[in-house]
C-alpha cells in the first residue's frame, strides 16, 4: 500500500530541488502570508484610508529619510574603523567589529522608536490612567542603552581576547620528545 520508501524520498527530493527548501518550510510560509493577510484586513477594517496614509508615510519616510540617514552613518563608523592598521600594516576587518557598533545601537534605536511618546513625555494624562510616573522613560532608555553597549564592548573585548590569546592546537601532532633515534 504505498510507493517504495526510495520512491518517496525521490519526490521530497525533487520538490527541495525545484523549490529550493523542504515542504514544512513552504507550509510555515503559506501560513505567515494567511495570517498577515488576516492581519491586515482586521487592521483595514477601522479607518482604512488613516492606515493607509500612515503605511505610505512610514515607507516613503524610511526611504527618503532614515535609509540615507544609518548609511551615511554606517559609512562613517566603517571609514573610522578603517583607518588603524594591524601590526602586519594591513587594513583590520572592519565588518566584524563595526558590528559591536552596529547592534546596540539598532535596539536603542529601535526602543526608541517603539516607546518614542513615553520617552520623550509626548503622552498628556499618562499618570492619571496607569498611576506610574510619565518622567522616568528617557532616564530608562538612557540606562539601558548605556547597558546594551556596555555589554557590547565586552563581548568586543572578549572577542579580542579570545583572537590574541594562544590556543592549544589540537589538529597539529605534539611536538616529538628529544630523545634516542631509532636504529
Amino acid at each position: 500500500m504505498g510507493h517504495s520508501p526510495h520512491l518517496r524520498s525521490g519526490t521530497v527530493k525533487g520538490f527541495r530541488t525545484r523549490y529550493g527548501a523542504s515542504p514544512l518550510h513552504l507550509l510555515i510560509v503559506l501560513c505567515s502570508f494567511a495570517l498577515a493577510v488576516y492581519a491586515g484586513l482586521r487592521l483595514l477594517e477601522g479607518d482604512t484610508l488613516g492606515v493607509v496614509i500612515w503605511f505610505v508615510g512610514a515607507a516613503l519616510l524610511h526611504d527618503l529619510v532614515f535609509l540615507p540617514l544609518y548609511t551615511v552613518t554606517d559609512r562613517v563608523l566603517q571609514s573610522v574603523f578603517r583607518r588603524g592598521k594591524d601590526m602586519a600594516d594591513r587594513p583590520r576587518p572592519v565588518t566584524g567589529r563595526i558590528n559591536y557598533i552596529r547592534v546596540p545601537a539598532f535596539v536603542a534605536l529601535l526602543l526608541l522608536l517603539v516607546w518614542y511618546p513615553l520617552i520623550l513625555s509626548r503622552v498628556p494624562g499618562f499618570t492619571s490612567y496607569t498611576g506610574l510616573p510619565a518622567d522616568v522613560f528617557w532616564r530608562r532608555w538612557l540606562l539601558i542603552t548605556a547597558a546594551l553597549f556596555a555589554g557590547s564592548a565586552v563581548c568586543l573585548l572578549v572577542t579580542m581576547w579570545r583572537a590574541h590569546s594562544p590556543r592549544s592546537r589540537v589538529h597539529e601532532a605534539p611536538p616529538k620528545p628529544p630523545g634516542r633515534r631509532p636504529a
